[in-house]
């Protein structure tokens, strides 16, 4: 098998395998209601200070109006809460209730270990040469991006 073929088996697998054993993981430790959509809110959503759907929506590189629908069920499932801004109640803020906090504590957890255990595996070098390889990869994913919303306007 060429490169080509190789580089595109592994990063497909890569992304069904994470995904299924993310979700998996989640599911295991007591939030069977959690899609991985779900998940990347709350990770966007994290745990602190109150943030705008604007800012989550960007975040997360959707609408506001596709945020809501995801913000709907969590609401609803007892994962986030929203509450009208003092200054000017037409702003909604968003944070995570105590289900909300656990369920994105849990999931950092599985991302540090899957990180700390691939990295265990790699001398200095093969790190900075993983890091910089990834790094362009992101980078071409949100160029593409880009790309494709400005052909969208």
């Amino acid at each position: 098998m060429g490169t080509y073929e190789t580089l595109n088996d592994v990063l497909v697998n890569l992304f069904r395998d994470i995904s299924g054993i993310e979700q998996k993981a989640v599911r295991e430790l007591g939030y069977p209601d959690i899609t991985m959509n779900d998940l990347h809110v709350i990770e966007a959503i994290g745990i602190g200070t109150p943030k705008n759907m604007s800012s989550i929506a960007k975040k997360l590189s959707v609408t506001v109006g596709t945020l809501t629908i995801a913000m709907n069920s969590l609401v609803k499932k007892g994962y986030v809460k929203r509450e009208r801004g003092e200054e000017d109640r037409r702003v909604v803020y968003i944070s995570l209730s105590d289900k909300g906090k656990k369920a994105f504590v849990h999931h950092a957890r599985f991302h540090k270990e899957m990180i700390t255990s691939i990295m265990d595996e790699f001398d200095d070098d093969e790190k900075k040469i993983l890091i910089r390889g990834l790094t362009k990869l992101d980078n071409w994913f949100k160029n593409k991006e880009e790309e494709n919303k400005k052909n969208r306007e």
